[in-house]
């Protein structure tokens, strides 16, 4: 099952493996950002076995773990690069060595971001040991458009160098989008969107100017696969213990308003055998063409349940109306 990632024309497996979990413990502004302790070996036989399965596109970002899942992804497949396409975030000045992430500031005070951007650039290209990047994306959610737009004039000359094959960026601001997304070079947005939230008008501008929209949050940070129950807690180092912006997790619990909904539509996503966690990636693909979530992964069964949910394609037109009328919208 393939997409192809908008005008960019780059074609890609129809589920991505996002790899913000692999990437182990890390801080940004003291607090951490990271999925807890990860084994490195397992992370690499869960890459192999994506593309196995026929999964070749990996979402990764310079501030996961910081830098270390770039590292980890770029050394899984080393020898295998004409066969992945690579998306990598930049926007965050990393530190490797202290485990640490600053994001770009909002004013010009805090330094100029289009002159860090071919920095971050080739950071990211030696940590993932490759000469160009597939999808190269903003990766501050909040920055003022017109602190990005000084960005994206760089991304346009990477493009024409041949160091990158498209860019975007991951935001949920249809403003922000609307503004950065004007060049056809521009190929992509990543946002949130899974079965229970993300933003109709973000996927609309996609689906209008022809760029895939990718996934956040696919699986709504576990919520959606049906492991987490309201006893689960989570370690000090997983960001889930203490997420703040996520409407899925409150205090550290998941949100129990997400928990009937999901019961309340379980046995649709679970039509035709599909687990819980394969059903709401079906709902995505089912939402619109144009989609190619990124659910996160730390092992292989978790890699090969969400592949192969590639096996059984999207929900149906019918379904896809059942999931709205029982949730009411």
């Amino acid at each position: 099952m393939k997409r192809t990632l908008g005008r960019s024309g780059i074609e890609a497996s129809a589920v991505g493996m996002g790899c913000w979990a692999i990437g182990g413990p890390s801080r940004s502004a003291g607090a951490q950002v990271g999925w807890g302790v990860v084994d490195d070996a397992e992370s690499t036989r869960a890459i192999h076995a994506a593309l196995e399965l026929g999964a070749n596109f990996f979402d990764t970002a310079a501030g996961y773990g910081a830098g270390h899942s770039e590292r980890v992804l770029g050394a899984a497949v080393k020898g295998r690069r004409d066969k992945v396409v690579i998306s990598t975030k930049f926007g965050q000045e990393v530190d490797e060595a202290a485990k640490t992430v600053v994001a770009y500031g909002e004013s010009e005070e805090d330094g100029d971001v289009a002159g860090h951007v071919r920095a971050n650039l080739e950071n990211s290209l030696r940590r993932l040991d490759t000469d160009y990047i597939d999808v190269y994306l903003l990766h501050v959610w909040g920055l003022k458009i017109e602190r990005a737009m000084a960005t994206r004039d760089v991304l346009e000359e990477l493009v024409a160098e041949g160091k990158i094959r498209t860019y975007g960026w991951s935001t949920d601001r249809p403003d922000a989008v609307e503004a950065f997304s004007t060049s056809p070079r521009c190929g992509v947005v990543e946002q949130e969107l899974n079965v229970l939230t993300g933003s109709a008008e973000v996927l609309a501008i996609a689906e209008r100017l022809n760029m895939a929209s990718i996934n956040r949050a696919p699986l709504g940070m576990g919520v959606l696969t049906g492991k987490i129950t309201p006893q689960t807690r989570f370690a000090d180092t997983d960001i889930r213990q203490k997420v703040e912006w996520f409407a899925g997790i409150k205090d550290g619990r998941a949100n129990q308003a997400w928990l009937d909904s999901l019961a309340a539509i379980r046995e649709i996503l679970t039509s035709e055998g599909r687990t819980l966690a394969q059903g709401a990636l079906a709902w995505i693909w089912g939402r619109s063409p144009n989609t190619v979530p990124i659910p996160g992964f730390r092992t292989v069964t978790q890699v090969q349940e969400n592949a192969k949910a590639m096996d059984f394609g999207p929900l149906t037109p019918a379904q896809m109306a059942e999931v709205d009328r029982i949730l009411g919208r």
